[in-house]
């Protein structure tokens, strides 16, 4: 089972209000402290008396965050690759777009849980409808970007060339 119980008093101590992590040396004792104690608070005894062991993690951070949207972009390649009845592409996504995705797919209360279904929304979707209306085809290499205000995909300009060149 998992929670989060005591997330919001866990990120005010790992966070100044400039953004910035404290130093301190007791920080990973004092995040534990007070993931007992929220949890303490929440439930009642009886309850945490059946429960073995209290496991506290640390919020992630941009750079953990980043890393979990490159293995999801990376498993959503794999999909594409290996699905039946699919025509294999390559896809690119732009540091921008990522940014907007971890944006929009993350809070600092909730970690990355929403940011599978924000890639699922953004795109996956679209990437859905592009191949359903026969936009994309086999071989292409198509790069995601955002252009302040929307997701764009675009194809790569060598893969329509090769593809012109074999008609």
């Amino acid at each position: 089972m998992t929670g989060n119980v005591g997330a919001r008093e866990m990120a005010s101590l790992t966070t100044s209000p400039l953004g910035f992590a404290p130093i301190d040396g007791n920080l990973d004792d004092r995040i534990a402290s007070s993931g007992q104690e929220a949890a303490r608070k929440k439930f009642t005894p009886e309850f945490l008396n059946r429960i073995d062991k209290i496991v506290v993690f640390r919020p992630l951070g941009t750079a953990e965050l980043r890393k979990i949207l490159d293995l999801e972009l990376v498993a959503l390649q794999e999909r594409i690759l290996h699905a039946a009845n699919t025509k294999p592409f390559i896809l690119s996504v732009s540091s921008v777009a990522k940014d907007v995705i971890l944006r929009e797919g993350t809070e600092l209360k909730y970690g990355a849980r929403h940011l599978k279904r924000t890639i699922e929304r953004m795109i996956t979707q679209p990437l859905a409808n592009l191949i359903a209306s026969d936009q994309i085809v086999a071989g292409d290499q198509l790069l995601v970007e955002h252009d302040g205000q929307k997701m764009i995909f675009s194809k790569d300009a060598p893969s329509i060339a090769k593809r012109a060149k074999a008609s």
